[in-house]
């Protein structure tokens, strides 16, 4: 699509994908109401035999609008809304360790993953979860859903015992509470169609027992988060990772409910897709009320969807704060260190990197 000196791509791009690959990383000195994608800044057509021709797209002032900067009194208000609709899920002293074993199997001590881990999370927020690879993030998420075992704390959500719920119980609530995993791969499973792994938690459930319905709702889900609905005979393995990813996020939302668990949900995909995905699950928090925990080692990402953040370091808290004021102002060093290594793409940033090689070279 185009080639050149890096100063000069990064700087004037000339080809609208060129243009639209840079525009889509989230900003984190900036917060957008919409991502741009890379859709956003051509248009292909069909061509005379000799491939596609790919124009470049003119937005009118209202597409544009929607790539503009939220204001920070947008963002004031919408915590004071937030801080109305009271706590969806209220955490105390969570504890997860993992057993590291001895002579004969016996276990010698515990590797604490979460450590004594407070915070609560209002309904239709965004509450964003970030820090490095094994400060236990991932593990906190699953031990909200009973997915792992705890060994101490309490767990609330909506004023029910999440961890004093018996089996029964459980069943019920977790109709209210779903995760979209990393990989939508492996969370899919190979030999079901897309169509079936959908209504697979409607059938589990009992919610909709009329195959017809469930076939009415599958379509539904399917059109609400991008994809054709004739998609629905066909296998994990037919599609993009981007497209599968929306396969998980459908099923996640089968059953209606009112918090989903967003586990590196972007993470595997390339910017063009995640801006697309990242776009859809904000689309579909307003439409659904939704409430989030949004995990990522990525602090930009993580700024773009949340409102507030959790900022996690070996099992601990390290500072928990409205998204804009742990970039602006973070407390902690720790916090410092994850915003000084986001990838920020300005070709300044670029040339201190180029000069660094070449000095220690």
């Amino acid at each position: 699509m185009e080639a050149g000196d890096v100063d000069a791509v990064i700087k004037e791009p000339q080809h609208p994908y060129t243009k639209g690959l840079l525009a889509c990383r989230p900003r984190p000195n900036q917060r957008l109401q919409r991502l741009p994608t890379v859709a956003d800044f051509m248009v292909v057509e069909s061509g005379n035999g000799s491939g596609p021709i790919i124009r470049e797209r003119v937005l009118d002032e209202a597409a544009q609008a929607q790539f503009a900067a939220v204001a920070d009194s947008d963002i004031q208000a919408r915590a004071k809304a937030l801080e109305a609709n009271g706590p969806l899920l209220v955490v105390e002293n969570l504890r997860v360790g993992y057993p590291v074993r001895g002579v004969f199997g016996k276990t010698r001590r515990h590797v604490m993953a979460v450590n004594d881990v407070s915070f609560q999370i209002q309904k239709g927020e965004t509450f964003g979860l970030v820090g490095e690879s094994g400060c236990g993030k991932t593990t906190l998420g699953r031990a909200l859903l009973r997915l792992v075992p705890t060994m101490g704390g309490h767990i609330w959500f909506e004023g029910r015992d999440v961890l004093g719920q018996s089996p029964q119980q459980l069943r019920l609530l977790r109709r209210d509470m779903q995760i979209v995993f990393q990989d939508p791969f492996s969370s899919l499973d190979p030999r079901m169609t897309i169509g079936a792994a959908i209504a697979e938690p409607l059938k589990i459930h009992g919610v909709i027992k009329s195959k017809r319905n469930q076939q009415e709702r599958v379509a539904y889900l399917l059109e609400r988060v991008g994809l054709p609905v004739d998609c629905v005979n066909r296998y994990p393995h037919e599609f993009s990772g981007g497209q599968r990813q929306r396969v998980c996020i459908a099923r996640a939302l089968a059953l209606n409910p009112k918090f989903i668990i967003c586990d590196e949900s972007v993470s595997a995909l390339d910017v063009s897709v995640q801006a697309q995905v990242l776009n859809l699950l904000k689309e579909i928090q307003a439409e659904f009320d939704l409430t989030y925990i949004f995990i990522s080692h990525d602090l930009s990402v993580v700024k773009f969807m949340s409102d507030r953040i959790m900022v996690m370091n070996q099992g601990r808290v390290e500072e928990i704060g409205p998204a804009e004021q742990i970039y602006r102002q973070p407390q902690r060093p720790y916090t410092q260190q994850l915003i000084n290594a986001i990838p920020v793409g300005s070709l300044e940033r670029i040339q201190e990197l180029q000069q660094g090689r070449m000095l220690a070279s």
